[in-house]
């Protein structure tokens, strides 16, 4: 079973490394890990994370 961490900061890192070494877009990694685009932007958003398309990362 794949589980996201639950606290913003290291859930930014893990998903932004994941985007880095393993996945072509958001839209796949959200596919493997059975979490909605919506709940992750959600929550990185109040964070001051913003989804870059053009580089497949968090900023």
């Amino acid at each position: 079973m794949n589980t996201l961490p639950q606290d913003p900061f290291l859930l930014y890192g893990f998903v932004n490394m994941k985007l880095r070494d393993e996945y072509p877009s958001l839209e796949s990694f959200c596919d493997d890990y059975g979490v909605s685009k919506e709940s992750l932007d959600k929550t990185l958003n109040a964070c001051g994370f913003y989804y870059d398309e053009k580089n497949n990362r968090y900023v």
